[in-house]
């Protein structure tokens, strides 16, 4: 039976299974208390400057112009191109052509850079080595925010200056929670017309239910927007010189935004009194905290996940970007500040994970985190925990338990590549030619260390899909790959239609593919709507007498069978709905000749009459017949069968069965009414209904062919914010108008044949 949505709800999966290896207890003692490999002062010098970030948002909020002020202000790239490639080259982070053509980013691409920061206090100047991966917007492309999440340390949620928090923050959102991700807050496009960043920041107080507060206050607003006021070490930034590039700090704050800066240095305060024990003592004393003391207080609740920092800004314009990366750098956690885990396999699944350290001198432990076809064969990117990744190593995949080779060691620069020797802990990496899947663990074989993959959700739509013209092995291959590559696409053959059915995240999600399949491998494609698994049966009793006499010279053919079809009720132990019964007494049909008449049964219920599709719920009871001894053969009989069946079928009033699909919708309060709505224009049946805090469910009988293009619809009439599931019920009658159409449309088809 075949779904077209079967999920639109995120719901945890459950990780990739871990080998089970039997360990003695000496072994499990051994490993449980293997010597913990502690950083050198060398680990923690380099690990101290090092920062693994995303830049993650709702579409359209301004992620991938963030990211080229990033390169650009970094020395990465000489120069700036934008989005939507109106300077025919386009954002650097957008290589695919689908991406510049549609101005969205659609896989997300890792790039690092260097950035110099100078201490307030005594001018000294630090650098910092900085992994990013910018991920897409689009809902539809959430498995490349799931996956880079999942390695990174820290991110940047990027947030419209009018828009605020959308339908696709609150994803990202929920994703940064299930990883325990550190986030900064940037509002973006603070040179916008009504933009208003308060009102920003107290959606993200309201909304996301994390305590946030401004650490910027914008000097003009919009057109007039062209710096702003640091609450924390109290001074002025403005950008200056061609496309922003020079930074100009001032101790004098401007008159016009005087009292405000003030009001929001005291409401930073008050609000990092709430999460921090230390300022929390300073504001009940009526103390007031030192710049280095709110500093050191933002970083210690936005690394504990109880706050986060809130900078404003406008990359389009080219302003405070540069102050965003310092805060990249001061308020997010280096590899060694979060705690990560693994788990023994040696050791049952009961027993507690192991903590890994990032010490380049530990066993290796790295998690391939995303697959990509590249020019010169599979791209495994990869994050290291724990030892280190050389060039020309053997490592060993947990899962697997295969020793691969390591041929080539590379750091990515969206699609440009740039060959290393080797690459440390806390790093973010690629290899070529190693055979793995998305989510494996690689070991350099010493321990037995595995660490759980990262949450895949389920498609939410399909479609039928064919080549036009003549099939080549490039539409398998392209299916293959994609499928490899993104563990959202999913394609299977149906059983019933003979179909290719493609799944996935949306519309858009397949549409890309189908394109990608033009352009990459040159297969034209059709796609349609996957055909809805209708069944037939019959609604009462029929007799039948059916002789088959064929006499063509030389041996002939006769059958004769007698008996009754009658509907029949699934049997809930076996969950059959078809049985054939032999009733024959006295040898009127030689036994030798039963399995031919029940096969031909069976096969009279592939196909029924009325619209083509296979018979359900019918009781074949044989109770007499005659044979020929010469003329009689096993032909006959299931020919005989099948004739007799079709001719009963004809005086059972046969029906016309669909699916019927229990839909569950989970929404905001807000839009009950639009939910309801849409389930009713759609013959849905309120099964049940619940409403908590603010958020509703409803339960709902729909039938399956009424629910194409429903998730598309739920997210129009909540705003992107209803989530639903659906699971098959069972098969009821369909309404007639529906059975006179699929009859007359099955007519069509044979007369063509």
């Amino acid at each position: 039976m075949l779904l077209l949505a079967r999920r639109c709800s995120s719901r945890l999966t459950p990780c990739r299974p871990l080998r089970w290896r039997p360990a003695s207890t000496a072994a499990a003692l051994a490993s449980a208390e293997a010597p913990q490999h502690k950083l050198t002062e060398k680990d923690k010098e380099r690990l101290t400057f090092q920062r693994n970030i995303g830049v993650s948002a709702h579409i359209d909020s301004g992620k991938t112009t963030l990211t080229e002020r990033i390169l650009y202000y970094t020395g990465r790239i000489r120069d700036i191109h934008e989005v939507r490639g109106r300077d025919s080259v386009g954002a650097k982070m957008d290589s695919m052509d689908l991406e510049r053509e549609k101005g969205i980013t659609i896989q997300s691409a890792a790039t690092f850079c260097d950035w110099e920061t100078t201490d307030v206090a005594d001018g000294s100047k630090q650098k910092y080595a900085v992994n990013i991966i910018d991920t897409p917007g689009h809902v539809d492309f959430t498995i490349e925010v799931e996956r880079a999440l999942r390695v990174l340390d820290g991110a940047i949620l990027v947030l419209c200056a009018v828009a605020g928090v959308q339908s696709q923050t609150t994803t990202v959102d929920r994703q940064m929670r299930r990883y325990g991700v550190p986030r900064i807050s940037f509002v973006n496009k603070m040179d916008r017309p009504g933009a208003n960043p308060w009102r920003i920041v107290s959606q993200i107080r309201s909304k996301l239910r994390i305590p946030a507060a401004a650490v910027q206050v914008p000097i003009g607003v919009e057109d007039g927007f062209h710096g702003v006021v640091d609450l924390v070490h109290w001074r002025a930034i403005y950008n200056q010189g061609q496309k922003g590039i020079d930074v100009v700090v001032s101790d004098e704050i401007p008159e016009s935004v005087l009292v405000l800066a003030k009001e929001k240095r005291t409401e930073l305060i008050e609000q990092l009194a709430e999460v921090d024990e230390e300022i929390g003592e300073l504001f009940l004393n009526d103390e007031q905290p030192s710049n280095d003391q709110v500093a050191a207080a933002i970083r210690r609740s936005t690394i504990g996940l109880k706050f986060s920092p809130v900078f404003l800004g406008s990359a389009i314009k080219n302003t405070a970007v540069q102050p965003l990366l310092d805060g990249v750098c001061a308020y997010l956690p280096n590899p060694s500040e979060l705690e990560v885990v693994a788990h023994d396999t040696n050791l049952p699944v009961t027993a507690p994970p192991v903590p890994l350290y990032p010490a380049a001198a530990a066993p290796l432990v790295s998690l391939a985190f995303k697959l990509e076809e590249g020019r010169f064969g599979q791209l495994t990117y990869m994050r290291v925990y724990q030892g280190s990744l050389k060039k020309s190593t053997m490592i060993y995949n947990a899962r697997t338990g295969k020793r691969v080779k390591v041929p080539r060691l590379v750091r990515m620069h969206s699609n440009e590549m740039e060959d290393i020797d080797s690459i440390g802990p806390g790093e973010i990496c690629a290899i070529f030619g190693v055979e793995c899947s998305s989510g494996d663990t690689f070991t350099d074989g010493s321990t037995s260390f595995s660490m759980t993959s990262m949450f895949v959700p389920e498609p939410v739509i399909s479609l039928a899909i064919k080549a036009t013209g003549i099939e080549t092995p490039n539409f398998s291959r392209a299916l293959n790959r994609f499928q490899k590559e993104d563990p959202t696409f999913r394609v299977h053959l149906d059983q019933e239609s003979k179909e290719t059915i493609i799944s996935g995240m949306g519309e858009l999600h397949l549409e890309i593919y189908v394109e990608r399949m033009r352009r990459e491998y040159n297969v034209e494609c059709v796609t349609g709507k996957p055909r809805v698994a209708f069944r037939e049966t019959i609604s009462k009793r029929s007799a039948f007498t059916y002789v088959h006499k064929k006499q063509t010279g030389g041996a002939g053919q006769y059958a004769k069978v007698a008996g009754y079809i009658e509907p029949m009720e699934m049997d809930p132990e076996t969950g059959k709905d078809v049985a054939f019964d032999n009733l024959i007494m006295g040898g009127t049909i030689p036994t030798n000749y039963i399995p031919a008449i029940e096969k031909g049964f069976y096969e009279a219920l592939e196909k029924g009459t009325l619209t083509g599709n296979p018979i359900c719920g019918v009781r074949f009871v044989l109770q007499d017949g005659a044979f020929h001894a010469v003329d009689s053969s096993e032909l006959a009989f299931r020919n005989a069968t099948i004739g007799a069946f079709r001719e009963a079928y004809k005086a059972a009033s046969a029906l016309l069965l669909e699916p019927i699909m229990k839909v569950e919708v989970v929404a905001p309060s807000e839009f009950q009414s639009n939910v309801i709505g849409g389930l009713n224009t759609r013959r849905g049946t309120i099964v049940d209904s619940e409403v908590r805090d603010d958020e509703f469910t409803a339960i709902a009988d729909v039938a399956l062919n009424d629910m194409f293009g429903y998730s598309n619809q739920l997210r129009g009439s909540t705003q992107g914010k209803g989530e639903f599931s659906m699971e098959y019920k069972n098969h009821a009658p369909a309404l007639m108008p529906l059975q006179l159409e699929l009859e007359e449309a099955h007519k069509k088809t044979l007369i063509k044949k």
